[in-house]
């Protein structure tokens, strides 16, 4: 009986572990039915399969003075001169896990993902205040710093030479899962 239940939790293991995530950022090169071709940012053809449902939520441009308190937003940024400074900040889904953490954007980068619980003017910007669970970060926001929301969009947003952002599932055979993609238009793109 031990042996039974131990080679079941063995399996049920190595299930979980034969699934994870990998960020995706690239360049759409095609849409075939429920299957997005694209082109990473260090030159894999990556081959996305869309659920059925998947959501496309497409970039736009905003202003911080458009982002009212309370807002999640998730803030990419770098230290320099003792402060973080912002290279982006994004409206984002509620669901992401908030907190400060290590990010892969450059080498060195962070990820704050809070509700933005303040905005002053500082030097060198603006100085906004993001309040998660287990503290609070003060990043510094530059002016030209690219401030992006979504709309809600659908198939139609996935145009070949457009850029793309999701967190997709790797499955156990290797195939690459999204139930959401974030599509650029017109200048404004999702994380990159």
């Amino acid at each position: 009986m031990k042996k039974l239940l131990f080679l079941a939790l063995m399996l049920a293991s190595a299930a979980v572990l034969a699934q994870s995530n990998m960020r995706v950022r690239g360049t759409i090169s095609s849409l075939d039915g429920d299957v997005l071709s694209v082109k990473s940012r260090d030159g894999k053809d990556l081959k996305l399969q869309l659920t059925p449902d998947a959501q496309i939520a497409v970039a736009k441009r905003l202003s911080l003075a458009d982002i009212k308190p309370g807002t999640y937003v998730g803030v990419t940024s770098v230290p320099q001169g003792g402060k973080q400074i912002a290279k982006e900040v994004h409206l984002i889904p509620p669901t992401a896990p908030s907190g400060h953490m290590d990010w892969d954007l450059v080498p060195g980068s962070k990820m704050t993902n809070a509700n933005l619980e303040a905005a002053v003017a500082a030097s060198g910007g603006n100085e906004i205040t993001l309040k998660y669970k287990d503290g609070e970060q003060k990043i510094t926001v530059p002016s030209g710093t690219p401030i992006i929301g979504f709309d809600n969009g659908d198939r139609s947003a996935l145009k070949k030479g457009e850029t793309i952002w999701t967190n997709a599932r790797v499955e156990g055979d290797g195939k690459l899962v999204t139930n959401r993609v974030q599509v650029s238009k017109g200048g404004a793109k999702p994380e990159h």
